[in-house]
């Protein structure tokens, strides 16, 4: 069984105190994060304040043209993929390079996971963002595989 998890963010002071201890539980081992959500969301502001509170000194930005951007100036690397514009299709031609992502002492996110096709066998944590009337923000995290939902269940307390 999975475990969930969902926490509202209504400011960006909200996200990045959420992203703070995101980025605690998981800044030692690693982790593999698909992220999904319309555009506006929130996904890549929410890599954002990860990227900072692991010590990663590189502007982030979105991989929308470029796939994937890679940091490396924190104690553990993160790697940042887009597959929006790959689509359904394209997901196939990098899938392999996803499962060696998932591999090792690193942090990995993935937007635009629903590219993916919900096919992402190995161990992983799935954030579902969506935006309110309010302009509030829902994370929903969703752990897969015991370590992953261990950090779920570690981000709920």
């Amino acid at each position: 069984m999975t475990e969930k998890l969902k926490k509202v963010c209504k400011n960006l002071d909200d996200t990045k105190k959420l992203a703070q201890k995101f980025a605690k539980l998981i800044e030692k081992d690693g982790c593999f994060v698909s992220l999904y959500g319309e555009i506006g969301a929130g996904k890549t502001a929410f890599v954002k304040e990860v990227a900072a509170a692991i010590g990663i000194t590189e502007k982030v930005t979105s991989p929308s043209f470029v796939i994937l951007n890679e940091y490396h100036s924190a104690k553990i690397p993160m790697y940042h993929f887009d597959l929006y514009r790959l689509e359904n299709e394209g997901i196939k031609t990098i899938f392999d390079e996803l499962q060696e992502y998932s591999e090792g002492r690193q942090i990995t996110f993935v937007e635009w996971a629903e590219f993916s096709q919900n096919q992402i066998p190995f161990d992983h944590i799935k954030i579902n963002v969506t935006y309110s009337d309010d302009d509030s923000r829902v994370y929903e995290f969703e752990g897969f595989g015991k370590n992953c939902e261990k950090i779920v269940k570690e981000l709920e307390k």
